[in-house]
């Protein structure tokens, strides 16, 4: 297996199909109602404006690697369309899943050059470095999903609770 294909193999464990932590987004995701990932605990972010954010991510690097620009900005990647039904939750996953399969395809069509090589500019460091970054960091969101996903859960029931006594 080249470190490409394994790096893939990695983005694919964190997005769909399972990992040693024993989940991935696509498991977590497919649980969630359109409400329940509009719901905001706090001053936590909803779990669809986290889903949001990743996409936002992998969209920008599947440019990159195609030889696009880098036209993504950390200000912009919280700036979720608003989840309006069923439908439009189901639309955000499925372009999530075929953008997921879409960037670890890239990554595996990578050589060691290409993953050494500068990501758009020198001062962004290398492709390999930003690939992991993104996957690191879904780690992290998958975990605050998870987290979010049981304070939801707790809410529920004791809201269950107390409308029996």
């Amino acid at each position: 297996m080249t470190l490409s294909q394994q790096i893939a193999n990695q983005f694919r464990d964190v997005m769909l199909s399972g990992n040693w932590v024993a989940t991935n987004f696509k498991t977590q995701l497919s649980e969630v109602s359109w409400q329940e990932a509009n719901t905001k605990i706090d001053s936590l972010n909803s779990i669809a404006a986290l889903t949001f954010h990743i996409h936002y991510y992998i969209e920008g690097l599947i440019k990159v690697l195609k030889g696009g620009t880098l036209d993504i900005k950390d200000k912009y990647s919280f700036d979720a369309p608003p989840i309006n039904s069923k439908k439009d939750w189901d639309l955000r996953l499925d372009d999530l899943w075929k953008d997921a399969e879409t960037f670890a395809d890239l990554i595996e069509q990578l050589s060691d050059d290409d993953l050494m090589s500068a990501f758009v500019e020198e001062k962004y460091g290398n492709n390999y470095i930003n690939i992991q970054a993104l996957i690191e960091h879904s780690y992290y969101h998958l975990g605050q999903i998870v987290l979010i996903k049981k304070m939801l859960s707790e809410k529920n029931k004791n809201k269950r609770n107390s409308k029996k006594v």
